[in-house]
């Protein structure tokens, strides 16, 4: 799907809030990182601005003060949009526009406008249709009058944008229908996974910051034929191949959603059903831009939504990318000591490294077990079989003698279930 450049004219806000937390990211870094999200949704930076408080005003989250400053400035510049560097309420968002006399919206309805622009499969689309109207409805007056003025560009597009006119009883019903539809393709979901599971094959889940190069990293392991682009959010869908590698098992390799600085609870939640694609792998493959000079930050925020999405305790491997693009010295430095592997996916240069540290992370996870299975319990031989790797096998007087390679956790169920524990 090509993505449709709206050139609207933007500027936008970051505020700096003296009273609040520090997590890493500068105001600069934040407004940086929304300039490219407002690029790739397709509009033109005009100017931006950042706005010093202590903290957000509860009624105009700048200052009525300044949102009447900033009206002067987007009249004399024809601008269309003011994009803000943080969520706004439903009563900062009317209070905004009515200063403003410009469109006004956030980081997040950004976002979920590109996730409406790259939505592929039936499951994307729904997922970004189910955010959509979860975000933009109580932002709606009684008859919507605010999204019929709207007239398209950012922030009004995606699936079921039709639907969003209506009033709220109907939205709600809309809600309802769009979540019973994926709770079908949930289970579907769940249904695949749990043939793969019936496969002795791991699962490596690649996941990252969005541009860190996961999908690239997917071509090069898997000769896939996944969308590579330097873009944020090139890839919604989760997609999954196997790969058999000259060394070692096979195993399946799935390349998911690309995180983000403030990702909305609300969009994960949306998304879970695809995320669990990386809270039931075996590996994860954490991929991280070292070329980014926020690639401390962007890891933290990547860790952060392992563990709320339960694959914090996940095996992880640490991989370097884009490493071409930084000083070998430093790199040296960076990475001494450190348990990653170092790549070039655009390049191809150390996959053959990375898929030997992919076969060392699988195999320690995996044990060597030899007992002897009564012959009322011979089913659970099959079930070695059929999930594991036979080493050698003897039919005995009190059973039959096997010496298997599993995973550790199926090892111990093995254990249990045949009276060795």
């Amino acid at each position: 799907m090509t993505l449709q450049k709206s050139g609207e004219r933007a500027f936008l806000v970051a505020l700096d809030v003296k009273s609040r937390m520090t997590d890493g990211w500068a105001p600069e870094d934040s407004l940086s990182e929304l300039e490219n999200l407002v690029e790739t949704a397709g509009a033109v930076i005009v100017g931006k601005e950042i706005q010093s408080r202590l903290k957000p005003d509860t009624a105009t989250y700048i200052g009525r003060g300044k949102a009447e400053e900033l009206q002067k400035i987007v009249e004399m510049n024809e601008i269309d949009l003011v994009v803000f560097d943080g969520e706004l309420t439903p009563v900062q968002q009317r209070n905004l526009e009515e200063v403003i006399a410009r469109q006004v919206i956030d980081r997040t309805t950004v976002i979920l406008d590109i996730f409406a622009q790259r939505a592929r499969s039936r499951e994307a689309q729904l997922q970004v249709e189910l955010a959509l109207l979860n975000y933009r409805l109580p932002r709606i007056t009684g008859k919507g009058t605010e999204l019929s003025r709207l007239g398209g560009g950012i922030g009004t597009r995606g699936p079921g944008e039709t639907k969003l006119e209506v009033d709220r009883r109907r939205i709600r019903d809309r809600i309802a229908s769009v979540k019973k539809e994926l709770e079908e393709v949930k289970a579907h979901r769940t249904r695949l996974r749990g043939e793969r599971a019936r496969q002795p094959l791991p699962v490596v889940a690649l996941t990252g910051y969005t541009n860190a190069g996961k999908s690239t990293l997917h071509r090069a392991l898997a000769g896939s034929d996944v969308l590579v682009e330097d873009r944020l959010f090139a890839t919604l869908d989760a997609t999954t191949r196997r790969v058999d590698p000259e060394e070692g098992e096979p195993y399946l390799l799935v390349d998911t959603v690309g995180f983000i600085h403030n990702l909305p609870t609300f969009l994960i939640a949306a998304f879970r059903s695809t995320l669990e694609e990386v809270s039931d792998a075996d590996l994860l493959l954490h991929v991280v831009d070292v070329s980014h000079p926020k690639r401390e930050e962007q890891m933290q925020t990547v860790e952060e939504v392992l563990t709320e999405v339960g694959a914090g305790d996940t095996p992880t491997l640490l991989v370097y990318n884009k490493v071409d693009q930084v000083d070998i010295g430093k790199a040296q430095r960076l990475f001494h000591g450190s348990l990653a592997i170092t790549v070039a996916a655009a390049l191809g240069e150390n996959v053959d490294g990375l898929q030997r540290a992919i076969q060392q992370a699988l195999a320690d996870r995996r044990e060597v077990v030899e007992l002897v299975i009564p012959f009322e319990k011979t089913a659970w031989v099959s079930w070695v079989f059929e999930r594991g790797r036979i080493m050698e096998q003897q039919h005995r007087e009190n059973g039959t003698y096997i010496q298997a390679e599993l995973e550790k956790g199926l090892a111990k169920k093995l254990r249990k279930e045949v009276g060795f524990e």
